[in-house]
């Protein structure tokens, strides 16, 4: 799949989430726009069982509800404002479901599709992404991820062709995944956070076979500094200013 796409692919962390409100139709829109390769997005169940793009495991902090994603319905997320939090301009944005990310966006970019059920790690949610990879035929176009290594073996089991990213937690907490975690899973890329990431450690996932990409690298320094080390990937929550720091012109 990634070779149809530039090295270093850039995605966009939760959409242009630094100039639009985070996991949004038009943070993705205008993430493309700036001049991203593909979007990075969070999803989870609600309670009657569709598939949502939020980070958190509440609403709070992006919409103008309260609640855990879990305990609430589609039609209640379809009463949130997603947007006036983060400025008039997008008042009266809606959340996303997954398959509406898939219509809008899904065959004009890669998507990295965090699967974020840490707190109902044995819920359906990676069954009904996978359902929702297939019927809009993007098995050429995802990337999974998840800090749970048991979301990305079900992943392989259902759908084997989708690449699968492990993601490492900052610091000591991530240690295990970013070295023997990485090393004996079937993955085909490791997902570090920036401060974590060193020259060395690029060369060795790539003795591997295997890619890395970073987050989240939001200044020209960071972005040049991965570019420089040979990353295969970085997030970023400014496409813009990534795409100035790579060299490359918008279209």
């Amino acid at each position: 799949m990634f070779e149809n796409f530039p090295n270093p692919v850039l995605f966009a962390h939760r959409g242009a989430s630094a100039h639009a409100p985070e996991n949004t139709l038009p943070a993705f829109e205008l993430a493309l726009q700036q001049g991203a390769d593909g979007v990075e997005l969070d999803v989870k169940l609600t309670s009657d069982g569709h598939v949502i793009v939020m980070h958190d495991p509440t609403v709070d902090r992006t919409t103008d509800g309260h609640g855990r994603v879990r305990d609430l319905s589609l039609s209640d997320f379809r009463k949130l404002d997603a947007g006036g939090w983060y400025s008039e301009a997008y008042r009266g944005t809606k959340v996303p479901t997954l398959d509406e990310v898939f219509e809008t966006i899904g065959p004009r970019c890669v998507i990295n599709v965090e699967l974020t059920n840490y707190t109902t790690p044995r819920d359906a949610l990676v069954e009904k992404v996978c359902a929702l990879v297939e019927r809009h035929a993007l098995q050429n176009r995802i990337l999974f991820s998840s800090f749970f290594a048991g979301n990305l073996k079900k992943a392989a089991a259902l759908l084997p062709s989708v690449p699968r990213g492990l993601l490492a937690l900052d610091g000591w907490k991530g240690a295990w995944a970013r070295s023997f975690g990485f090393m004996f899973g079937e993955y085909q890329a490791m997902h570090p956070y920036i401060t974590d990431v060193n020259a060395p450690q690029v060369s060795r996932v790539h003795q591997l076979k295997r890619r890395i990409h970073v987050w989240t690298a939001n200044s020209v320094e960071e972005v040049a500094r991965l570019k420089s080390w040979g990353v295969d990937g970085i997030f970023t929550d400014d496409p813009q200013t990534a795409v100035r720091a790579l060299g490359r012109g918008q279209g």
